[in-house]
């Protein structure tokens, strides 16, 4: 819209704004919207009531995308159907206004919808989605209303120096649009490769991972850069902003740094995955849930999540459970009696773990003798699992349970601490 199409418009709405025009078209669009919105609601509520219980992405796709058109569609039909009527009697400026608004304002919540549809649903865009699309539709009218070239004029000149290059408040207001524009194509673009690569069943979860973040971060910067160069910007400024970075990263962020290198080793090499069965410590161990460039997420036995940070993973000691198979050895110590018989102990002791469905029966449990203590003949029963994932302590429970039986019912003694005290009388003068 010119100038002077502008200065047209604005002298017809005050125009009416001093007849009876004005009330009549501002009448009518307030009846189109409040008539749209109440159908809008209508239509969700009856779409709700006979929505099928299993929908196609396709289905769904086209069900949400038409709520979120429903009432700038309708109030765009409403009030072409009131200027169309009311153009008879007199002058319809404001409905003439109201038009390209309301369109621009559809385009804008279908793009966005787009947009949401196409990044993960756990992303920014999909909880800001309204104030985004109020945003461009509030530039758009800016635009559509004529404002748009004497406003651009007003943020050129307000302008200032950053050592050698120029800048003004539409140049960074346009490059935060072109930026934020790049960036967002970037990740799309990325979420799209990260998703064929976790598709990928035949390379390992650990590399599907790695190269899906490597490829958002290297879009994520090339676009950063290509909008810099977009808007004008010289990028070998940034040089001094890159040795800056080094000499943070090298200092104050050594630690998330450090984080962020071992987490992509731990990706790289292997040596955890999720799923493993690992102990970082003598009262810390779990199954891993999560492997981030900066942590690590393992979920214990009891169900707490411990998040680890992964230089602790790279440089200590770290027992993998799991890290070839599954296999896990686990023992259970006894002590009986000196009167007991041995064999006869031992037999019923391994019997106890082969009648456990967790138990495997290849290596088979064995039984130990160890030492021979103060008060009783020690012994350890040795027996594997396949499922440590399962939790340990409820497999020796029921081992210990059933060797507690046995040992009952045939009369084999589990002996406890025994102290042999002598008094000497000794009288004193003797």
């Amino acid at each position: 819209m010119s100038d002077q199409a502008l200065f047209i418009l604005i002298h017809e709405l005050w125009h009416d704004f001093q007849h009876s025009d004005f009330l009549w078209q501002f009448v009518a669009l307030c009846f189109s919207l409040a008539l749209a919105w109440w159908l809008t609601r209508l239509l969700r509520q009856r779409r709700r009531s006979e929505e099928p219980v299993n929908r196609s992405a396709l289905q769904t796709f086209g069900a949400d995308g038409l709520k979120r058109l429903a009432f700038p569609l309708l109030s765009l039909l409403l009030v072409l159907i009131s200027r169309k009527v009311l153009k008879h009697w007199g002058h319809v400026s404001l409905l003439d206004l109201a038009v390209p608004l309301l369109l621009s304002l559809a385009l804008v919540r279908g793009t966005i919808y787009v947009l949401r549809r196409a990044f993960s649903p756990s992303g920014w865009l999909a909880t800001s989605e309204r104030f985004v699309a109020m945003s461009i539709w509030l530039c758009l009218a800016i635009y559509i209303g004529g404002l748009a070239e004497p406003l651009i004029e007003t943020l050129e000149q307000v302008s200032f120096h950053v050592g050698k290059q120029k800048l003004d408040l539409w140049m960074l207001l346009n490059g935060a649009v072109t930026v934020l524009a790049t960036v967002l194509i970037a990740l799309w673009i990325g979420g799209l490769i990260e998703g064929r690569l976790m598709a990928a069943r035949s390379l390992d979860s650990n590399l599907r991972v790695v190269l899906g973040r490597v490829a958002k971060a290297l879009l994520s910067v090339i676009a950063l850069l290509l909008s810099l160069s977009l808007i004008g910007i010289d990028i070998t400024a940034l040089s001094v902003f890159g040795g800056a970075l080094a000499v943070g990263l090298g200092f104050g962020l050594q630690k998330i740094a450090s984080n962020y290198v071992s987490g992509f080793i731990i990706l790289l090499d292997r040596s955890i995955r999720i799923g493993n069965v690992v102990a970082v410590d003598a009262t810390t161990s779990g199954v891993v849930t999560q492997i981030t460039t900066r942590y690590t997420v393992l979920q214990t036995l009891s169900g707490t999540e411990v998040i680890i940070p992964n230089e602790y993973l790279v440089s200590n000691i770290v027992r993998n459970q799991s890290f070839t198979d599954n296999q896990v050895r686990l023992v259970a110590p006894v002590q009986v009696a000196y009167s007991t018989d041995l064999e006869q102990a031992m037999r019923l002791m391994e019997e106890a773990a082969r009648v456990q469905p967790r138990v495997l029966s290849n290596p088979a449990p064995r039984t130990l003798l160890t030492a021979f203590a103060d008060s009783g003949i020690n012994l350890e029963l040795g027996f594997w699992i396949a499922d440590p994932q399962e939790g340990t302590g409820n497999i020796r429970s029921d081992i210990n349970l059933a060797i507690w039986r046995l040992f009952r019912e045939h009369a084999i003694e589990i002996p406890f601490p025994q102290r042999e005290v002598r008094l000497i009388d000794n009288p004193v003068g003797k």
